[in-house]
């Protein structure tokens, strides 16, 4: 019976919203006209704040954290640092002075000098669908050095290096293998990465020592190989300024990209506030003019509603009665300030397309925007429409006698 009735009373309330089709519209009207606006503005925000955090985040470089000066770090150190959660990759480096080769090709016929850049799987700057250096003999090289010895992947280049060792010069040479080109924008420079172990083995050659490995003679001993730095990159802009903090914290001195990464957050949290002080004052407004114009269309139909409770409707289920006509509006107008959204961000789009890269869009929003605008516009509906159910509820089943 109970049901019965609130289906009776959603039925009258959903006949009366539609027969009174012009007073609806203009609901629909007041509420699209409020939160059309705070969609755009919402879109702008999210396109353009997003965008920015999209660069950084496409940008390894904006993830690097790299000491300054020389240190002294052992394999043990390096390794504690790879556990890290925020932690992406990490290398050692050796001296700057060890870490460059002579390079040749058959094709460039000219020897080239190149900065050697230790690397490994996962490497940022490098295409993760490209071969890593690997072993002794595969490099990667980069697009300027590549450009200049005129190879490809596949190719074979060769490479050499002098040492003075016992009052003589020697000059060793390998054959290397191009596993890949890495991406222009990962290295600006002439330069050549190659595995820990190959840039190790340059060291110490450099250094008067052997490497079997490669068949080259000199002193052998047994030491604690020390590195003089190392290239990390963090798991994510959001982790670079913890990470920047500890290593100040165990007093060691390194650049990063912090501040770039916070301005864009200090963006993103001012226009943020103002976007949300912008609506809860509109959608405030709204609420207020829908509950005020279902408060007075609940006073227009006090006749009306005195003969539904004199039927036996409980305050219940007319209560539902301007609920159901706020939902109504809360729905429709919704659904016409998506269109409104629409066609404003198609229209921006549009105007700045000459000035984004590809598909980059400058007013957006995601799917899940939209379902939260959605709640957000139900729940402020229905919160005025409380107000103008309660005022119905109080209607007495007695003004319905005297109107028979």
């Amino acid at each position: 019976m109970m049901f019965r009735q609130q289906r009776h009373s959603l039925a009258l309330a959903s006949r009366d919203y539609f027969h009174e089709w012009r007073i609806s519209i203009c609901f629909v009207l007041a509420l699209a006209a409020v939160l059309g606006p705070m969609l755009v503005l919402f879109g702008l925000k999210f396109g353009v704040v997003g965008a920015m955090v999209d660069a950084l985040v496409e940008d390894p470089l904006k993830r690097e954290i790299r000491p300054v000066g020389s240190g002294r770090y052992d394999r043990a150190w390096i390794d504690s640092l790879r556990q890290r959660d925020d932690v992406d990759f990490i290398v050692p480096r050796i001296r700057s002075i060890a870490s460059t080769l002579s390079v040749r090709s058959e094709e460039a016929g000219r020897i080239l000098q190149f900065e050697v850049i230790p690397s490994a799987q996962g490497d940022p700057l490098l295409d993760p669908r490209l071969a890593p250096p690997s072993g002794l003999d595969k490099v990667v090289l980069s697009a300027s050095a590549a450009r200049k010895l005129q190879v490809g992947a596949g190719d074979h280049i060769e490479g050499s290096l002098l040492r003075q060792y016992n009052g003589r010069r020697e000059r060793v040479t390998l054959n290397l293998q191009v596993a890949a080109i890495a991406p222009a924008a990962a290295f600006s420079r002439d330069g050549l990465f190659a595995s820990v172990a190959l840039v190790e083995a340059l060291e110490d050659f450099r250094d008067g020592h052997a490497v079997p490995a490669l068949g080259w003679e000199g002193a052998v001993t047994e030491r604690e190989r020390q590195y003089t730095g190392f290239r990390l990159y963090a798991r994510s802009i959001y982790d670079v300024a913890g990470l920047r903090d500890s290593f100040v914290r165990s007093g060691m001195n390194v650049r990063t990209q912090a501040a770039d990464i916070e301005s864009v957050q200090r963006m993103d949290r001012t226009l943020s506030a103002i976007y949300w002080a912008i609506a809860l004052i509109g959608l405030g407004g709204f609420s207020l003019s829908l509950g005020a114009s279902l408060w007075a269309n609940v006073d227009r139909k006090r006749k009306e509603l005195s003969v539904l409770r004199l039927v036996g409707f409980r305050s219940g289920e007319i209560i539902l009665f301007p609920m159901a006509q706020g939902l109504y509006t809360a729905f429709f107008g919704w659904v016409l300030a998506c269109g409104i959204f629409a066609a404003a961000a198609w229209s921006i789009n549009a105007l700045l397309a000459p000035q984004l890269d590809g598909a980059q869009k400058v007013c957006r929003l995601l799917p899940e925007h939209y379902a939260m605008a959605l709640a957000i516009t139900v729940g402020a509906s229905l919160l005025a429409a409380i107000l103008a159910g309660i005022r119905a509820a109080r209607v007495e089943p007695s003004e319905g006698l005297r109107e028979i």
